[in-house]
């Protein structure tokens, strides 16, 4: 198994609520997670302010290291680069120096990418790509020439996308293809354990699984789209109600958007029912006192209940306490993101194509 360690850092959102930036940044910046899900070329800035788990890789020879955010929502590895001047997200980020890499190629094309969190521009390269102790040969890769604003306040360097090639900017080979092409995994599946609190303890594992993250049986729903890790999901429910998603919905198992989305009335509906007010922007506030008596939340996906409950989806922050539920807009489409891959431990298997999920040990 090859083992790639998470840190569980600090989130954009707590970084501009520190230095009171937040309020002015989040009215700019409106939270849109379906932009990367619906590529239409240029779109809006927007934020995805709670994104918190990256893991280190390094890039040429003799190896540069980045932090990157690990991605099943997308599917492209990019990296910021000394190309990337006049961008103040590349100001305060570690930058690939192809000159430096004995190993390094130009490809010739240039990349673009939208995601949540804005948007990416850039080239691309082919080198050496270290993750979790392996050296992937010939990883065709992103070099960003302009990033997004809102990048500069999250702590990854860049993105690495574990979604499929289908949906690749320049159709570029995933990096976890090559691993599996070039023997480095001894099974076509990765898994993720994020874990609750603590800073350490997250990882990818590449390869199979690890069952000491999780308990039980894991359940194996197949997908309906071999894009992104998307799978039908029956109903949400709570208290034995179904509150959103009625008569079954998709949903993407994305461990790069940081709450559960759904469309907007979906959505509202969920807060009201566990007692939350939405705010203009579409931050759903609850009474921090109330934690333990708010209802659990049941995702039932291909016949399995998934419960998540209010301490799970309730984050606490110095600003009071928010729930994991956000606003997706009119797309019908639905993520479950961190709030929901804390509690479940995802496997993601390539050969089936399958989603395994178990909870979490």
């Amino acid at each position: 198994l090859v083992r790639m360690p998470l840190i569980k850092g600090k989130t954009a959102r707590q970084t501009l609520q520190e230095k009171g930036l937040w309020e002015e940044y989040r009215k700019k910046y409106p939270y849109n997670p379906m932009v990367k899900f619906t590529q239409y070329g240029t779109e809006p800035m927007t934020n995805d302010a709670d994104m918190s788990y990256y893991g280190v890789i390094s890039i040429g020879t003799p190896p540069q290291s980045f932090s990157v955010i690990f991605d099943s929502g997308s599917s492209n590895l990019w990296v910021p680069s000394v190309y990337c001047s006049s961008s103040q997200a590349c100001q305060n980020h570690n930058k690939f120096n192809p000159q430096q890499s004995s190993s390094f190629q130009w490809n010739g094309e240039s990349l673009s990418i939208q995601y949540g969190t804005g948007s990416m521009t850039g080239y691309l390269g082919a080198d050496t790509v270290g993750v979790g102790g392996v050296s992937v040969a010939n990883q065709v890769f992103g070099l960003s020439q302009s990033e997004a604003p809102f990048m500069a306040h999250m702590q990854a360097d860049g993105i690495l996308g574990l979604a499929f090639q289908s949906i690749a900017s320049d159709n570029v080979v995933p990096v976890f293809n090559n691993m599996v092409s070039q023997g480095l995994v001894s099974q076509p599946m990765f898994s993720v354990y994020l874990s609750s609190n603590s800073a350490q303890g997250s990882e990818v594992v590449f390869g199979g699984v690890d069952s000491n993250h999780y308990t039980g049986q894991i359940a194996w729903i197949p997908l309906t789209s071999a894009t992104y890790w998307q799978i039908k999901m029956d109903s949400v429910s709570i208290n034995g109600q179904t509150v959103a998603c009625s008569g079954g919905c998709q949903a993407i198992i994305d461990t790069g958007t940081s709450l559960i989305v759904g469309p907007t009335s979906d959505i509202s509906n969920i807060n009201s029912w566990v007692g939350a007010s939405t705010d203009q922007y579409g931050d759903a506030t609850v009474n921090c006192q109330n934690i333990q008596s708010m209802p659990e939340v049941t995702f039932t996906l291909n016949g399995n209940a998934f419960t998540i409950p209010a301490t799970a989806y309730v984050s606490q922050s110095y600003y009071g306490c928010t729930t994991g539920f956000g606003q997706g807009g009119s797309d019908q489409l639905w993520i479950l993101g961190d709030v929901f891959i804390r509690q479940y431990y995802a496997v993601f298997d390539t050969q089936g194509p399958y989603i395994g999920l178990a909870k979490s040990a």
